[in-house]
């Protein structure tokens, strides 16, 4: 028995991050790869049954994991976000959830065929949309920053509220149908969901003040906060069932404020961001491969997806609609907005505890909640999963252009390299906060920022979406290096690279670590300096026009004389920064852009 449970353990694990990656490479929806991954090895093939092997710890184990991905959402928040849009944000996660759970409710009666006490309860736990579906979603269609910090929020927001709206109905219905209850039980109710709120909101603060009095030792920061949201949801769940959620949501905001005064703060989020994707996959496929045969056939049944159909084309779009009456969002935002609702872990938790609590108090319907949750969250998985980035281009709320590049740093150099950029139609921003040394970049017409990267203030009023490289080509050494590392968790090590701020005596190339090598850009000898001496002078950027045999394209170590590779612009319009590792390498339809010597210059040669 031990050996089933560490197979499947492991074999879900694994099989949840390969999801993850082939998704990255294909550029599909995750949750629709380990979707189909679970159902694969689960109800399809038969190959693994989580909940038969884990046995009692199923359950424990995936509420814990919800918890600790609903504490890293929360705590990525920041107010600042949705300084433009604070009306909308309130109202769609208030007057919006509320239509979404009537609505919703009033579907289930009437469509899937469910009496009204049940009806409710479903209505109520379907108005979450959660950072488990969403974010994956956010972070592959590269939104503009007011559509995805509304999606971003609502699903963060909203996400503890549905189990709670659920239960709140569940309360009133036993309350209305058990003589032996009075109203007293719903002041109970009332009373676990405010003790929630209050313990999230004691022990974000202790461990705001613990860290920021340096109580824990750096290597022990994310054990430790790990720990207190693991701590912080059963406590909360001890009062009362369901309302966890709600506490380590609680939490994670008052953490995240506590970024903007503890810096340190910031960096345990980097750990626990790689636990949460590590278990938003594992969960996903843990449910999916422990749906029995009998629930998926039900998915298949006009009143289930009558249901769904409703849900998606009438219930959110209209909610949406009427709840954003007369805020900041333009018409374009409301109709993406009211399309976009994927339902994912949370929904299919709590749908499971939900309906073996109805089963035991008589209700026939409730066999129906799992294959009516499974449906609705695989079906706007699958719709909205692969409709939301070409519905984004289309409504103009994504970048319909290549991949750009930011540039810390203006310099002749950097600004001669950023207007060949964008001779190839390559989107790109320089960042500097000095308006003199920009102002050469906006009169060739080159977008600009003046400020300080760095600064809490550029990072919120800066669109990074459109820009999936960095590089950092001032004349300071360690500001390179200091740009470098606090972006490449956003931009990823292969997308982070910064320039030479000057040439090194004790180091040679040889000896630079190959870590190292592969962040810094060109060849070496091109340091700020003298890059910049040589655009001043006889030098200029361009794509390089030579003539190399077809054969030759493997090696491409024949380069002119006086030339320094930059980039290539693939076939595909990506670009390929050179670097001290990376050797120039091309294909057939490539170009190699360079520093080369000005065609006056070089024909007087």
């Amino acid at each position: 028995m031990e050996e089933v449970a560490l197979i499947s353990v492991v074999s879900i694990l694994a099989l949840g991050i390969f999801s993850q990656w082939l998704a990255w490479r294909i550029q599909w929806p995750s949750i629709f790869i380990m979707s189909i991954a679970g159902l694969l090895i689960g109800p399809l093939l038969g190959l693994v049954n989580p909940e038969l092997a884990l046995g009692e710890l199923y359950s424990p184990l995936i509420s814990l994991a919800v918890a600790i991905i609903l504490f890293e959402g929360s705590s990525n928040l920041d107010v600042r976000e949705i300084k433009d849009i604070s009306k909308s944000v309130f109202r769609v996660v208030t007057m919006g959830a509320f239509l979404a759970w009537i609505l919703g409710s009033l579907t289930a009666h009437f469509i899937a065929g469910l009496t009204w006490e049940v009806s409710f309860i479903i209505g109520g736990l379907f108005v979450v949309t959660g950072p488990t579906v969403i974010i994956p979603l956010l972070r592959n269609a590269k939104l503009k920053a007011r559509t995805a910090a509304v999606l971003k929020w609502e699903g963060i927001i909203v996400d503890p509220a549905g189990p709670l709206l659920a239960l709140f109905a569940y309360e009133v219905i036993k309350v209305l149908t058990n003589e032996n209850l009075s109203l007293n039980y719903l002041l109970n109710f009332f009373g676990g969901a405010g003790l929630a709120v209050l313990l999230g909101l004691v022990m974000g603060t202790l461990i705001g003040i613990m860290v920021n009095k340096g109580q824990f030792p750096e290597y022990l920061k994310s054990p430790v906060i790990l720990a207190f949201v693991l701590l912080c949801f059963t406590m909360a769940e001890v009062i009362m069932h369901e309302t966890g959620m709600l506490a380590v949501t609680v939490m994670g905001l008052v953490l995240g404020r506590s970024k903007r005064y503890v810096s340190s703060i910031g960096n345990v989020g980097h750990f626990v961001e790689n636990v949460s994707v590590m278990l938003t996959s594992t969960v996903f496929i843990l449910l999916t491969a422990s749906l029995a045969r009998e629930t998926i056939a039900q998915i298949f049944t006009l009143p289930i997806i009558g249901f769904v159909l409703v849900m998606l084309f009438f219930v959110r779009p209209v909610s949406i609609w009427l709840s954003t009456i007369g805020t900041e969002l333009v018409w374009r935002e409301k109709l993406l907005i009211g399309w976009i609702a994927p339902r994912g872990i949370v929904a299919l938790t709590v749908a499971g505890y939900f309906a073996a609590t109805l089963a035991e108090d008589g209700y026939e319907e409730a066999s129906l909640l799992t294959a009516l949750t499974f449906a609705l969250v695989f079906i706007t998985v699958c719709a909205h999963g692969f409709t939301l980035g070409p519905l984004a281009k289309k409504l103009n709320l994504a970048s319909n252009e290549p991949p750009g590049v930011l540039i810390v740093g203006a310099s002749s150099f950097s600004i001669g390299l950023a207007e060949q950029l964008k001779e190839m139609n390559i989107p790109v921003l320089i960042v500097d906060p000095s308006e003199g040394r920009l102002r050469p970049a906006v009169e060739k017409g080159i977008a600009t920022f003046t400020g300080q990267i760095l600064s809490e203030r550029s990072r919120f009023s800066i669109d990074l979406a459109p820009y999936d490289t960095i590089l950092s080509m001032t004349g300071d050494a360690s500001y390179n290096a200091l740009i470098t590392q606090s972006f490449a968790p956003e931009f990823g090590f292969n997308n982070t690279f910064s320039l030479t701020a000057a040439p090194s005596h004790q180091m040679s190339k040889s000896e630079l670590p190959i870590s190292l090598k592969a962040h810094l850009l060109f060849q070496e000898g091109a340091t700020f300096p003298e890059l910049n001496r040589k655009i001043n002078t006889d030098y200029e950027i361009g794509v390089l026009d030579w003539q190399v045999p077809e054969s030759d394209i493997g090696t491409k170590e024949i380069l002119p004389e006086n030339t320094t590779p930059l980039f290539i612009m693939k076939r595909n319009k990506t670009i390929v920064f050179s670097t001290l590792q990376r050797k120039i390498s091309l294909d057939p339809g490539d170009q190699l852009v360079a520093l080369k010597l000005k065609e006056s210059v070089f024909a007087n040669r």
